[in-house]
């Protein structure tokens, strides 16, 4: 027998340069990481002992572009094990985390607050040849990544900074294994048949299987998003709906060792400190000064002129549901919005999520987003199962451009599983890049979702939801599939945060585009195409609820900006501010025990601190977008190649409004929001 060798250390050998995650072991992480360490300190010390003067090319370049030879081993290991650490973790890599993470932000910031590395560069960025667009960009972001990181402090000011950063990143940490532990405790077991009632075949066999899976008789429901969703929506047993919204929405509150509440108060309270000890009043100014959005009132406005747009017709949305409700109950509470929101919209539109299931079972569905994908840009996507993959839900794709030429890695991981986060997202295990020799190094994108499983009698039906949670996620991947820069630090997503959900969001449109649905939303038993009158009803219910779902979005940008917008130390009751924060966007019953804060994942650990706005900044230039393709035609090639060419390949090497008008051709207005939602009505031509 072979003695192990550490695949981080040694070629991978594999179709493309895939991870070759059949031949990780858990201890290969840790020895990867500190040589990956090592290599990094010996990286910089041959940048800082270079007795040549500093230039673009010998300071700057060798971090971003210069991997021959000696790969960028700690970015290696880093995207396999923190992308599993949320899509397959377990007990032993928690612990793992927890052991590594002081380290890493230690490296990170003996690299940020190295004063000869930092001297270099500001010679650089003092004096320098003259740079094309792509290299300025990355000579400004690489200074000022360094003064963000505190290189102008004293000696003082980087030891604070240092202690806060470290504690910051450990309490992210603890918050994401919390919050997952927590959502995967809960099980609503069944064994009285008469308890389903109201619940569809497919929510039945889905729980009946989820109980076959755990070795108990009867049904089983869970608050991941395909099991809870269904129950919450057609259930009529009201106790157990209670009980199932009050399980999920109280998560984390509890008085165990899952407790988010305490850390959420320390993590808005050190980015506080951070921002005020980098010279910013608050957090959000910090993270504002590089977003499209660019100060605190920008957002507030955004979200001020979208309470004053949605708000009437959000009430009356409301008014209509407690109207239907008070038929069966007095009053109506939050655990009932779900439940009545869907017989109002059978009662109007005579449309529910299961009459569409069966005309989106997921492999049709996949057929689907790759011939949109082939329809506007001609890539194409073929399985590799040579291409080794972490779980056997994982699929692994070739991608080939319209040339017929190799273009990218793409994985899918559909279903929800027990060491899996909630929720959907799309990631790299490559980034892209242009060798020093020219080669194009492509990527290794992919995307991760919680969507229904196949049982023992049916394939994976999805809802029209999981179909735009798809296209969502599949618009980020084009971002990063089409990457197309010199360099990898400003390549695919690496964009300001309120510029990347653009794609994404884009992408969501064709989700009710009866030419995009009739060319895969076959039923799944009989084959026959989705009826015209059922694409119709779709069309004519979008906006259903449309108000309501956008002032809950602007909720919650308003929670996020109230956190990050605090100047003086922050100890108030959490579940009382964050009923205060929002107030102005709820206009349902709000529970005392009840909290977001302490799941609220973008915000607490997930990067969108103080950027939380940026889903319905993005939404504003979606519907812009779209409307140009509504324009020429939604699979005009010409549009979508100029959308490719000004905004997909561009990565972050300009300005983002910069690359948005050179494709609009002008400014994004609110207006195609407003019509689509169908808050402003379309101005017909004379």
């Amino acid at each position: 027998m072979s003695e192990h060798q550490n695949p981080f250390l040694v070629p991978y050998n594999t179709p493309h340069d895939t991870v070759p995650f059949d031949k990780i072991r858990l201890e290969d992480y840790e020895e990867a990481f500190m040589e990956g360490i090592r290599r990094d300190n010996e990286q910089i010390d041959k940048i800082i002992n270079n007795p040549e003067k500093p230039t673009f090319d010998n300071t700057i370049v060798t971090s971003d572009e210069d991997k021959e030879g000696y790969y960028d081993l700690l970015g290696r290991v880093s995207a396999v094990f923190f992308n599993l650490m949320s899509a397959e973790t377990n007990d032993e890599m928690d612990a793992l985390a927890q052991k590594l993470q002081p380290i890493l932000t230690q490296h990170s910031n003996d690299v940020r607050l190295n004063p000869r590395l930092f001297e270099r560069i500001r010679q650089v960025h003092l004096h320098h040849r003259r740079l094309t667009d792509e290299e300025q960009r990355l000579l400004d972001d690489c200074y000022d990544g360094f003064v963000r990181s505190g290189a102008l402090l004293d000696e003082q000011g980087k030891e604070r900074l240092r202690k806060l950063t470290e504690e910051a990143s450990m309490l992210s940490l603890q918050f994401s294994q919390n919050l997952l532990k927590e959502n995967k405790a809960f099980t609503l077991h069944i064994t009285d048949e008469q308890q389903l009632d109201g619940l569809p075949d497919t929510a039945r066999e889905a729980a009946a299987q989820t109980a076959k899976e755990m070795g108990k008789e009867g049904w089983v429901f869970t608050l991941d998003f395909p099991s809870y969703s269904p129950f919450m929506t057609y259930s009529t047993q009201r106790d157990l709906r209670k009980q199932m919204y009050m399980e999920r929405n109280t998560v984390c509150t509890h008085n165990n060792s899952e407790n988010n509440i305490d850390i959420c108060k320390r993590l808005v309270n050190l980015r506080r400190e951070i921002a005020q000890l980098l010279g910013f009043k608050n957090y959000a100014d910090y993270v504002l000064k590089h977003r499209m959005a660019s100060n605190v009132r920008n957002v507030y406005r955004l979200l001020d002129d979208l309470i004053d747009a949605y708000r009437p017709t959000a009430i009356k949305e409301r008014d209509e549901l407690i109207k239907m409700a008070h038929k069966d109950v007095e009053k109506m509470m939050p655990w009932d919005s779900g439940f009545y929101s869907h017989k109002l919209q059978m009662k109007r539109y005579n449309l529910d999520a299961e009459m569409l299931r069966p005309y989106f079972e997921l492999s049709k569905v996949i057929e689907g987003v790759f011939g949109l994908a082939n329809k506007l840009y001609g890539i194409t996507f073929r399985e590799n199962k040579d291409i080794p993959v972490y779980h056997p839900d994982v699929k692994a794709y070739e991608v080939f451009d319209n040339d017929g030429s190799y273009l990218a890695v793409f994985y899918a991981d559909f279903h929800p599983r027990k060491g899996k986060q909630g929720g959907a997202w799309m990631t790299e295990y490559q980034g892209q890049w242009i060798t020093r020799k020219g080669e194009n190094v492509r990527p290794h994108v992919s995307v991760v979702m919680n969507l229904t499983k196949p049982t023992d009698d049916k394939p994976a039906l999805l809802t029209l939801g999981e179909v735009e949670t798809f296209l969502h996620e599949f618009g980020h991947s084009l971002h990063g599939m089409f990457a197309n820069t010199r360099f990898e630090s400003l390549s695919g997503t690496n964009v300001w945060w309120d510029f990347v959900e653009l794609p994404s969001q884009f992408m969501e449109n064709y989700a009710v585009e009866k030419d995009f649905l009739s060319t895969f939303a076959f039923h799944y038993k009989t084959g026959e195409p989705m009826p015209d009158e059922l694409i119709r009803r779709i069309k004519k219910s979008r906006n259903f609820m449309a108000a309501s779902g956008c002032l809950r979005q602007v909720s919650f940008g308003l929670l996020d900006m109230a956190y990050y917008t605090q100047r003086k130390p922050f100890d108030d009751d959490i579940l009382t501010f964050e009923k205060k924060a929002w107030k102005k966007a709820i206009i349902g019953t709000q529970l005392p025990d009840t909290c977001m804060t302490v799941q609220f994942s973008h915000i607490m650990a997930g990067g969108y601190a103080a950027g939380y706005y940026s889903y319905k900044w993005a939404e504003v230039l979606d519907a812009d977008a779209f409307a140009v393709f509504k324009k020429h035609g939604i699979f005009d090639k010409q549009t979508a190649q100029s959308f490719r060419d000004n905004i997909l390949s561009k990565g972050g090497t300009e300005h983002p409004m910069t690359l948005y008008k050179r494709f609009r051709k002008g400014e994004p207005t609110i207006d195609a929001l407003l019509k689509r939602n169908g808050i402003k009505r379309e101005t017909k031509k004379a």
